[in-house]
């Protein structure tokens, strides 16, 4: 397990739009490990996970684009069948509530990559324990 964060960035649902978010990283060297968007309607929102947190903060900050910065825990596990729900029966043994997760793997590749983040409550109970 490794802790990294996740930056969630409001959208307007529009052409080119993270077209733009992965220009302004990719042109600051930032690697994007995990990136999901979804819409509803006319605006949306980009939950990404980058290798360097760090240079993705600056490059977000120097393209003025506005984002929240969460707390994140990434896993790496066997791509193989059943890999995803052993990860996530063993948090939920843990009590942990998920408010999001990235699944990625490769066709073929032998690790799969698991981002979550939890709610902030929790982790909170979570690191006094």
């Amino acid at each position: 397990m490794a802790k990294t964060k996740q930056f969630t960035i409001a959208v307007d649902n529009q052409p080119g739009t993270v077209a733009r978010i992965a220009k302004v990283l990719g042109d600051s060297k930032v690697n994007i490990l995990a990136l999901l968007g979804t819409a509803q309607g006319t605006t949306g929102s980009v939950q990404l996970v980058a290798e360097d947190p760090k240079k993705a903060k600056k490059a977000l900050d120097a393209a003025r684009i506005l984002y929240q910065e969460t707390p994140a825990e990434q896993y790496e596990l066997s791509n193989k069948p059943g890999a995803l729900a052993q990860c996530l029966a063993s948090l939920e043994k843990k009590g942990v509530n998920l408010n999001s997760i990235h699944a990625t793997a490769a066709k073929g590749g032998k690790k799969a990559a698991v981002v979550y983040t939890v709610d902030a409550a929790r982790q909170a109970a979570t690191a006094t324990a």
